[in-house]
């Protein structure tokens, strides 16, 4: 894969309380990813951008909820998640401060 298609893969973190509950349980972190990445290209990419070792990745599709907005029916884009669980000792420190 592509150092360009590696950068594209993640979109942002997934920040929820559950999320960090996971992330300080059992060293599980949760990202938003695009529609098509695959499990080896989001372990790839995490592992070559925050220089960890995962362990494995689990992904979720949701879909989009239909909402009503005066009378008119729409549709809220879907989202895709990985959920990354990092090699014991391993962590990852999205604020990066020093």
């Amino acid at each position: 894969m592509s150092k360009e298609r590696l950068l594209k893969v993640l979109l942002a973190p997934h920040v929820s309380e559950k999320s960090a509950l996971l992330a300080d349980a059992s060293e599980q972190y949760i990202f938003k990813v695009v529609p098509n990445a695959t499990k080896p290209e989001v372990k790839q990419a995490v592992e070559s951008l925050f220089d960890v070792k995962v362990q494995s990745v689990n992904m979720i599709n949701i879909k989009g909820k239909t909402k009503v907005f005066k009378g008119r029916v729409g549709k809220r884009n879907g989202l895709r998640k990985a959920i990354v669980r990092l090699a014991p000792g391993q962590e990852i420190d999205f604020v990066g401060a020093e």
